[in-house]
């Protein structure tokens, strides 16, 4: 069930608001045009809420200016010295996310309660496994799922005594298992926001698969309000990965969806060119469409049915389906004019 909704700038998260897509930047804040152009990019591919690392406040003035020329609300990303958490509200900053495993001692925090509080800004607790002290680990008895979800849950205690309200919050290890049993009994306890997602989960395939399970299994429990796919890769395949999952998951719509057949001995066309040709109009079309793509007369447009439009390969060349219907066919180097012509025709160009 989503958390009751808190606003990051002007980027709400929780109850009544879209699953949001996050990102970091892999770019150090030092330099600030990389960052900036890593940012747009980011924008343009669809992302909400840009972290970024602050490690110095030597670095106060590039993130002020990260800030003032990022389209999408950024937030500071925080280890070891609440200062930096002040700093960073100071330049501007909407929400910062703390470590509650290395952030030190009552005092600090109380003067950080009093920046957020001052300035409306949004914390958000973000525990790792990696990051969990010796103590909170004996206190769980070596269960790192409850250790995440005990220093998560001590730090909302202190910022709630302190008087902050407005948190999201967040429990992560490259551990599928405990970054479940974590958050469900974070989503059990509090009625926050709760950000997804594993600390670290692979390069290409390996990343998106297990990043895949872990986000799958949580949204499809109901938990999660915003969501980081953290690759070994680039900031922006973490978007369209994210984009992806909530896609799949049917929680949102960014692009008309896409099937395609495996492809057998049955084929009457390569399947792979087929999709290749295809795949670029999705983006031009309506969202709510769904578009198959099918090796051979069998699966489309039988097995199709369901889809908007669709092609499928048969022994004279490519036949066009629309709602399991036949209404054309043509030679495989007419296929991009004819598809599109057809859509056009039915009102399938997004305005």
């Amino acid at each position: 069930m989503p958390g009751r909704p808190v606003m990051v700038g002007s980027l709400g998260v929780g109850n009544g608001f879209p699953v949001r897509v996050e990102s970091m930047l892999k770019t150090p804040l030092q330099d600030l045009p990389g960052c900036l152009e890593e940012t747009r990019s980011l924008a343009e591919e669809g992302c909400e809420l840009v972290r970024v690392a602050f490690p110095a406040m030597g670095l106060s003035g590039e993130l002020s200016r990260l800030i003032e020329g990022s389209s999408i609300e950024v937030m500071a990303d925080i280890h070891f010295d609440h200062r930096l958490a002040i700093g960073a509200i100071d330049s501007g900053c909407r929400s910062v996310r703390i470590n509650p495993g290395n952030m030190g001692g009552h005092r600090g925090m109380r003067e950080l309660s009093r920046a957020v509080n001052d300035n409306g800004v949004v914390v958000r607790i973000g525990a790792n496994s990696g990051s969990l002290s010796r103590s909170q680990m004996e206190k769980a008895g070596g269960d790192v799922g409850r250790a995440l979800f005990d220093a998560v849950s001590e730090q909302v205690g202190l910022l709630l005594d302190w008087g902050v309200e407005e948190m999201i919050l967040s429990a992560k290890s490259s551990s599928i298992k405990t970054t479940l049993r974590a958050n469900s009994m974070i989503a059990s306890t509090f009625d926050a926001p709760i950000h997804i997602g594993l600390t670290e989960s692979g390069p290409d395939q390996r990343g998106v698969i297990k990043s895949s399970v872990a986000v799958g299994s949580l949204l499809g429990s109901g938990i999660g309000d915003t969501i980081r796919i953290s690759l070994t890769g680039t900031s922006r395949e973490e978007v369209i990965v994210g984009k992806r999952i909530l896609q799949s998951s049917g929680i949102r719509r960014f692009e008309a969806e896409l099937v395609s057949c495996p492809g057998c001995g049955r084929r009457r066309v390569d399947v792979d060119p087929l999709v290749a040709m295809i795949e670029p109009f999705l983006a031009i079309l309506r969202k709510d469409l769904k578009v198959a793509v099918m090796g051979c007369e069998v699966n489309g447009p039988g097995e199709a049915a369901d889809s908007d439009i669709g092609i499928a390969g048969t022994p004279s060349g490519i036949m066009l389906f629309a709602g399991g219907k036949v209404i054309g066919s043509c030679d495989p180097d007419e296929l991009p004019s004819r598809f599109m012509a057809a859509c056009r025709e039915r009102g399938f160009i997004s305005p």
